[in-house]
């Protein structure tokens, strides 16, 4: 039987594009999907390949590509040639498949999916001193908004994205694709119980603020502390009121009332904006 992976040398030369083969679950030879092992996530999107690539090559498992990302692609081809990763050239309608979605870029990457780090953990690598950001994320729960979230972290240089305990949200390629490249960037931590979380991020400095629809302080002129939390709550009903009281700050983006409010991932774009224009490093 030949081997449908491609481990030789990558050429100039695109090869032929060969159909998937048929997934083990697929008994009708339709060619379904390859099965995933429940370790592995399964990127799409050149930027998004591209940034897991630079920052931990050894996650990539199986890499799909169309045959005109072959001059694009040849750092990671020759890198799978290199140790033995198995990639495939396949036609558009196979990567389609792979990423049920049209908008793949034209690469589909199998990779280990990397889990969130513990609070204490993530506490432990940021010292003592110095400025900090951090997202708590009370319910956002859709994909392409926690995509955007993840870009807009990257860009304003946020430590970690903090999710609660009882939380489902986990990096998906819809997400990975939204953030291009972003994802790679920040780091996800798992927080423990809510009491347990807010004294250990107080410990280490971390003043905690309330985002809200209304009925917070302006955003714009209130003083912001060096080492903060932004509690971001969910896409339609906020975070929990409960909570919002029981943090150090509440506040509100002021605007002109033409629309009710921001969705969550515009919002997070102009809270970071305006903590990095007081705090920045750089």
């Amino acid at each position: 039987m030949s081997n449908p992976w491609n481990n030789r040398r990558p050429s100039v030369r695109p090869p032929r594009a060969t159909p998937l083969p048929a997934s083990p679950r697929d008994t009708t030879g339709s060619g379904g999907p390859p099965v995933r092992g429940s370790d592995e996530l399964r990127l799409y999107g050149f930027n998004a390949v591209q940034a897991m690539f630079a920052r931990r090559p050894e996650a990539l498992r199986k890499l799909y590509l169309a045959e005109d990302m072959i001059p694009r692609m040849q750092p990671v081809l020759k890198w799978c040639v290199a140790n033995r990763v198995g990639y495939r050239v396949v036609a558009d309608g196979d990567l389609n498949k792979l990423a049920a979605t049209t908008h793949h870029e034209g690469v589909v990457a199998d990779v280990v999916r990397q889990e969130p780090l513990a609070l204490a953990a993530w506490l432990a690598t940021l010292g003592e001193d110095g400025p900090a950001l951090a997202l708590w994320l009370d319910g956002v729960g859709n994909p392409h908004n926690f995509g955007a979230i993840l870009r807009s972290a990257a860009h304003f240089g946020v430590a970690a994205i903090l999710l609660p305990a009882e939380s489902t949200l986990a990096l998906s390629g819809a997400a990975a694709r939204v953030a291009e490249g972003g994802a790679e960037s920040v780091p996800l931590v798992r927080l423990p119980a809510l009491p347990q979380a807010v004294a250990q991020l107080r410990d280490a400095g971390f003043g905690l603020a309330a985002t809200l629809v209304e009925d917070g302080d302006n955003l714009f002129t209130t003083a912001l502390p060096e080492r903060m939390v932004y509690v971001m709550g969910a896409e339609g009903e906020g975070m929990d009121r409960g909570f919002a009281q029981s943090c150090d700050l509440r506040l509100s983006i002021p605007g002109t009332g033409a629309v009710e409010s921001l969705n969550v991932a515009s919002a997070t774009a102009v809270l970071l904006s305006s903590w990095c224009s007081r705090h920045s490093k750089r």
